[in-house]
């Protein structure tokens, strides 16, 4: 199709800086108004910069996979070198190429299945130290318990007792990291600033855990199976023989540090959420795990059978997908949908907009986990629904956080039901993930008295 010759749909720019506001308010419900008035396509400015959102699958399939080798991370991630380095999300060409064949088979089939035991028995943790009618913050619990996870099956290392401190820095991080995401924002991030110096606190704080990581394992010196290890002993085989620096391992260890527990963390948070205002779908989900556990601790091996626990966990990255919005920078003019999108634009797609379309999704806001029947999904687009990405830039986690997931939802949910706490209504707050602003507070109830 030759391209159009008609400038693209999109906002007019009645005012300078006139959409700038809006995007800060709440950014992704700018994104859904923008397409919801103009359409699959849409140019629009933020700042000095020239930005193009996508909505429709086919345009998605386009960016992300038939065309990506015209595109590179985008503006957000590439400022994202200053927290993760040249790390997988971030590094570009052969590099990332090499680095995430190195991290690949820390993600094999067989090894996620091993590390299934880590998660049951850390959520079964969790759920004894859970108190009856107890108030919690599910957003903490989540995080607490994911960090945990992640440190235990990727590092093979315990931080229980230093999961708040740094699930404190996590947030500042992120946050502070969304504010030296907005436009002009170059121009303040050396200044001493106070949310600068609350970013360099965190990160520092960060920093200081990986390294002591990389450090022990380095005076250690054995082979313990996990990613850290193979960073660690792939360093002669890399570079042409040349070594792997302290901190290109930091760079690695710190991005799946950070990506290996946030985004599951997040749409744990929202399950508990939903399954809370949706009384039929949490007793079904109960009845499940009643029948295929009967109070013992999951595995790997219960998986096929949990399929309404992962419908409920796919329905809830649909409403609420945890890394909400990806973008692409154009190396050169790249022709989708009709239309150019020109070089060093930034190309939006968005699964929280996507998602919630009425062309692919019936009744989008509703919450209906029977929408991922093996029948229905067939007759869906395949790239309507993408809360990991797609193509070679995918999540290289997505098998680890399906696994986690359904497990962790699957150990808690026998034990326990989570009302939300009284008054409280739950807003997204979309960062670099959709977290839930201010927290969700929810009260526990026990269900069971299940042994593990």
């Amino acid at each position: 199709m030759a391209a159009s010759r008609h400038a693209p749909p999109g906002p007019r720019r009645w005012l300078p800086g006139s959409n700038y506001l809006p995007f800060r308010r709440n950014p992704a419900a700018f994104f859904a108004r923008l397409a919801r008035e103009h359409g699959d396509f849409v140019r629009f400015r933020l700042g000095p910069r020239q930005l193009t959102l996508l909505n429709h699958p086919d345009f998605i399939k386009e960016v992300l996979v038939t065309q990506s080798r015209h595109f590179m991370k985008g503006e957000a991630l590439q400022r994202g070198k200053r927290l993760l380095g040249e790390g997988l999300l971030t590094s570009e060409g052969e590099f990332h190429l090499r680095q995430r064949r190195l991290a690949q088979p820390a993600f094999h089939r067989q090894r996620i299945a091993a590390y299934s035991e880590v998660m049951a028995r850390y959520a079964g943790r969790a759920s004894r130290r859970w108190q009856d009618a107890a108030r919690v913050d599910m957003a903490q619990e989540m995080m607490r318990l994911t960090l945990a996870i992640v440190a235990k099956t990727l590092f093979d290392a315990e931080i229980e007792d230093e999961a708040s401190e740094i699930g404190r820095a996590m947030t500042d991080v992120l946050e502070i990291f969304s504010f030296l995401t907005l436009p002009f924002s170059q121009w303040f991030e050396h200044l001493p600033l106070a949310p600068v110096r609350r970013f360099e606190r965190a990160k520092a704080r960060l920093d200081a855990t990986i390294f002591r990581l990389i450090e022990q394992r380095r005076a250690d010196g054995r082979d313990h199976g996990d990613l850290l290890s193979m960073l660690l002993l792939a360093e002669d085989a890399e570079g042409g023989g040349g070594r792997m620096t302290t901190q290109q391992v930091r760079d690695e260890a710190i991005t799946l540090f950070i990506a290996g527990h946030e985004t599951t963390a997040v749409a744990l948070t929202w399950t508990w959420f939903l399954l809370s205002q949706h009384p039929d779908a949490e007793a079904r989900l109960h009845s499940e795990l009643d029948s295929v556990l009967a109070g013992r601790v999951p595995s790997a091996d219960d998986i096929p059978r949990l399929t309404f626990a992962e419908m409920v966990f796919t329905e809830t990255m649909r409403l609420y997908p945890p890394a909400w919005a990806i973008g692409r920078r154009a190396l050169r003019d790249v022709e989708v949908g009709g239309y150019v999108i020109p070089a060093g634009t930034v190309a939006v797609t968005s699964p929280w907009v996507t998602h919630r379309d009425p062309r692919f999704f019936a009744e989008p806001e509703k919450f209906d986990p029977l929408r991922w029947t093996p029948e229905a999904r067939a007759a869906r687009h395949k790239y309507s629904y993408f809360p990991f990405g797609a193509g070679p830039r995918a999540c290289i986690g997505e098998p680890f956080a399906w696994m986690e997931g359904v497990l962790l939802l699957a150990t808690l949910a026998q034990r326990w039901r989570a009302r939300l706490a009284p008054g409280h209504v739950p807003e997204v707050y979309p960062l670099i993930t959709l977290r839930p602003k201010g927290g969700m507070p929810m009260i526990l109830e026990r269900r069971s008295s299940a042994s593990f």
